[in-house]
Order: structure tokens, then sequence, then C-alpha cells
């Protein structure tokens, strides 16, 4: 099952902006694909919210954009910033990538997102199968937030 960033928002309203706000802090996240040979590639990657949607937007022919095409399945996992507070916590999503074809959708991302190349680029909107937050409380817990489209939020604390 999947779902998109809306129906997220709509599920979790407090984590989305929480994961929202994370991946805020930064311009470059790490995206991982799988290759031809099923082996995993790490690439850097900027994303945006836009009209409800998580966009993955990369340049022409990239190899992320090629793995994606074969293959949809992806990680993303926001930048976790300079040292080691991890303030706002890990923030990690997977999902599958849909590429965005429409002209029209591919004009409005072009327009706010200003590519390089406003007639050449890879836009993907992200399919969700999971969103997780880890962070720690009172000094003490690691808490793990995990959500899965059509499942109640779970919160796991560990010492």
């Amino acid at each position: 099952m999947t779902s998109n960033w809306a129906a997220f928002t709509t599920a979790e309203p407090d984590l989305a902006k929480t994961v929202e706000d994370r991946f805020g802090n930064f311009t470059h996240h790490v995206l991982a694909t799988l290759r031809k040979d099923g082996s995993p590639r790490t690439t850097g990657i900027e994303v945006r919210f836009l009209h409800g949607e998580l966009c993955l937007g990369m340049m022409p022919n990239s190899l992320k954009a090629l793995d994606l095409r074969r293959d949809p399945r992806f990680a993303l996992q926001a930048n976790p910033g300079p040292g080691t507070d991890m303030g706002g916590g890990d923030v990690r999503i997977s999902g599958r990538a849909v590429e965005v074809l429409d002209p029209e959708a591919l004009r409005r991302y072009a327009d706010e997102v200003h590519p390089p190349d406003p007639s050449a680029f890879h836009c993907f909107r992200a399919d969700l199968t999971e969103v997780v937050r880890t962070s720690v409380e009172d000094e003490k817990y690691l808490v793990l937030q995990i959500w899965r489209p059509g499942e109640d939020l779970r919160i796991v604390k560990r010492t």
C-alpha cells in the first residue's frame, strides 16, 4: 500500500510538519536507489513539497533517474546537519517514485523550482510506503515514530 504526501499530512499532521521542517533545514539530502544489478546507489538530491506531493527533481538522464525508471523503489534520508546534535531527529522516507509526465504539472514544478534547464529535467512524485523519525527523548530514550499507509502511527521507545 502507498500514499501520497497529502494523505500522509492528513493522517499525521504533526509528524508531517516535523518531517517537512527537517528536510527544510538543509538543501541537500541523500537518495538511495537500486542499480541494474540490484546493489544500492546513494546520491545527493534536493526535494520539494509542492501541491500535496513530495517531489524529487533530477538532471536529465542522471543515473538516479534511470534507476527509478527501471525500479521505482527508493529511500530518502534528510541531511542530519553538522555535528552530532541531530536537532529535530533523524528522518527517513521510503516509497516508490512515479515519474511526472504531464506537461502542465512539469511546468508548475519548473515555475516553482527553477531547474537549470526548465525544458530538460526529470520529476518524480513519491508514493510513500514508510516514514520514520528517530529522536532522543529525556536524554535517555531513543524514540521511533513509524508511519505506514493504512496503519496507525507506531511509537517505539528504547532505553
